[in-house]
């Protein structure tokens, strides 16, 4: 498909989800040759009728120069023409093509040169050669093959052409479990995470929103933190799409061989990341095996603070940062004592290849993470206000993108930065649902 329609089909993707009604258009996609019949099944198959609106509207950007204008065609037999005005007016009218003569003019064969593509428009052509021009009708000029309009055929169907997203359409989507540590115990030398409640609250909210089951629980202790991820893992997720977890805390840097850091329960041990995500792999956790699996860790990777470097004023932008900018850090080395050899183990020697698992991180590995004592942390923030402005259109990858963005603008005391991140392993796009 040409660059200027994809273009076309993006900017509108939140009127199509909205308005247009898949299941009118499949048959004569399907006689137009835009979509193969397996297509259309795997486009139903992808959940809601919204679902199947995003999907479709996502395959057609795969599928030829033609596929545009036949879509438009679609819509306007199918009583859809108040869609198919709002694509034209993004483009250029489309001229009608001229229709094939009745009795057309073969065109001579011209000679190539060997080093240049085949091509009757091509104008390499050996010098020797005398080439007399080729008479034609004085009346319709007659289009040379390859400007005829043909119908394209369905390609064999060998692979799938687009990326495909996950079932989401679940009532409600699945269990999301927030763990809100913010009073730690004098002796582990953890200050209160002043501004985390705030956090809790606006995550809880949001994903209620998008209809999940929420469970927040506040200050728990290393044993109590695993406790209720067992607890979590052995639920039956069978009738559910997807299993979020939050975790809010102070983190630090621990050796890892997939997913790094740790979070502190409030008497000062720290569970690995790894360990976290192992709780509900598709080995510990069957009834969500395919499903996706997202992890959002506000909390430190490490101690260390980055000053980040200039760059031109095109890219600066006011940061948002505040006097009262707290860190969720503490040194490595005392998190390394508190963790006992038996959890290290048990990370490394349970955790399979963690398919359908996504894990968003607040900061980069080794470095601090920033949380205001009045308006909670800056990752949290963004991540709420993003999935608020944008859980309806965008895919969940698409909008941690946009987080990073944002919260690279901001600036601690004037000086230090942050750059959250992701270790990606989902193998669909994921939609959450609109929010409610």
């Amino acid at each position: 498909m040409e660059e200027m329609h994809k273009k076309i089909l993006q900017r509108n993707r939140t009127n199509l989800v909205r308005d247009l009604k898949p299941s009118d258009l499949y048959d004569r996609l399907l006689e137009k040759g835009v979509f193969t019949q397996d297509m259309i099944d795997e486009i139903k198959s992808s959940g809601t009728r919204r679902d199947q609106a995003r999907q479709l509207a996502l395959d057609l950007e795969t599928r030829g120069s033609q596929a545009f204008p036949l879509f438009l065609e679609c819509l306007q037999e199918t009583g859809q023409q108040n869609l198919a005005e709002l694509l034209l007016n993004g483009q250029a009218p489309i001229q009608p093509l001229p229709p094939p003569p009745i009795h057309a003019v073969r065109p001579m064969a011209l000679p190539v040169c060997e080093s240049c593509p085949m091509d009757v428009n091509d104008k390499c052509v050996k010098d020797t050669v005398s080439v007399q021009p080729i008479q034609r009708p004085t009346t319709t000029p007659t289009p040379s093959p390859e400007r005829e309009y043909t119908r394209p055929r369905p390609p064999p169907r060998t692979r799938r052409d687009s990326i495909q997203t996950y079932k989401m359409d679940a009532s409600p989507c699945g269990h999301c479990l927030i763990i809100n540590n913010v009073e730690f115990a004098p002796q582990c030398e953890l200050r209160n995470r002043t501004g985390s409640n705030i956090d809790a609250a606006k995550l809880e909210r949001r994903f209620k929103a998008l209809n999940f089951i929420v469970e927040v629980k506040t200050n728990l202790k290393y044993k109590q933190i695993r406790h209720e991820l067992s607890a979590l893992s052995k639920k039956d997720h069978s009738q559910f799409d997807c299993c979020v977890v939050v975790m809010l805390s102070h983190g630090t840097e621990v050796q890892h061989n997939r997913f790094p850091g740790a979070v502190h329960g409030v008497d000062g041990p720290a569970v690995p990341v790894q360990l976290i995500t192992n709780y509900l792999n598709g080995q510990h956790c069957p009834s969500l095996q395919g499903k996706p699996k997202l992890f959002f860790i506000q909390a430190c990777g490490g101690g260390e603070k980055d000053t980040g470097f200039e760059v031109s004023p095109d890219e600066a932008r006011p940061s948002i940062g505040r006097a009262d900018d707290q860190t969720d850090a503490i040194p490595m080395s005392s998190s390394s004592d508190s963790l006992s050899t038996s959890d290290e183990t048990d990370a490394r020697a349970t955790l399979p290849t963690p398919s359908d698992i996504l894990v968003s991180y607040s900061t980069s590995p080794g470095y601090v993470s920033w949380r205001d004592t009045q308006a909670g942390s800056w990752y949290v923030e963004m991540l709420d206000r993003i999935l608020e402005e944008n859980a309806a259109t965008d895919d969940l990858v698409t909008m941690l993108m946009m987080v990073n963005n944002e919260v690279a603008q901001n600036s601690a005391l004037g000086l230090y930065k942050q750059m959250p991140g992701s270790f990606n392993f989902l193998r669909k796009l994921l939609h959450f649902q609109s929010p409610q």
